[in-house]
């Protein structure tokens, strides 16, 4: 069965967060975004990640939608245990089908060393992306290195800095979410000054553009930190 891949984009927005952490934050978070995908084996493309002075985020291109099908095997009682002297099943045949979410019917039986014992063959589904990626996302912000986690306003969450939005789409689709203690939709926001009205992102693919073009923001921290270095350099040969 073919499975149908979009693009995954989540952002956090925060207060100002420290200036020497925050590439480490950022290539922090794309690992851990990146490990929680493929144990969760929802295969994917390339991984970009982003950071500024209030936001940390990641793009996943190609994410796959559903994870792939199992395929399940389990080994039940021996038939000596599994049926009486009259061929009843027993209660361990019984448990062993309840258990794998089916009928003693339904059970193979199937040679296995000395003996036959009943089977359960059959398959899994593969899990919904849109369902496993909240959980991946917050076990890769927990596993920040950050050293000192805050407490702001009136809820329980603790992060490096207090926390004002968050974006989690799957294509052009929020991901329903809500991540320390704030609900994931599709707006970000660009300079505090020169852009201070909420920006909608329409697709993971959009978000840097959208972001520079209309936020007065460059996300991509290796080409802010470039352009802060030429131009310094422009001024002082001037």
């Amino acid at each position: 069965m073919k499975v149908e891949h979009h693009d995954f984009l989540f952002e956090i927005g925060t207060e100002e967060l420290p200036p020497k952490a925050l590439h480490t934050l950022e290539r922090a978070l794309v690992s851990g975004v990146a490990a929680g995908l493929d144990k969760a084996n929802l295969h994917h493309g390339e991984l970009k990640g982003y950071s500024s002075p209030r936001r940390l985020a990641v793009w996943v291109k190609r994410l796959a939608v559903r994870a792939p099908e199992q395929q399940l095997r389990r080994k039940g009682p021996p038939l000596s245990a599994a049926f009486d002297a009259q061929g009843a099943p027993t209660r361990a045949a019984t448990a062993f089908a309840e258990s794998c979410g089916t009928q003693v019917a339904t059970l193979e039986r199937q040679e296995e060393g000395k003996g036959t014992f009943l089977f359960f063959v059959g398959v899994k589904p593969g899990e919904r992306a849109v369902d496993l990626l909240p959980g991946i996302v917050q076990g890769a912000l927990d596993a920040l290195p950050i050293p000192r986690r805050m407490h702001w306003g009136e809820g329980a969450a603790l992060f490096v800095r207090p926390v004002h939005w968050v974006v989690m789409l799957l294509g052009s689709e929020v991901v329903p979410a809500t991540l320390l203690d704030t609900p994931a939709g599709h707006s970000t926001y660009g300079h505090r000054f020169h852009a201070p009205k909420p920006l909608r992102v329409l697709s993971p693919g959009a978000y840097e553009r959208t972001l520079r073009e209309r936020g007065r923001v460059l996300a991509d921290f290796v080409q802010r930190r470039e352009r802060i270095r030429s131009e310094v350099l422009r001024v002082a040969a001037s």
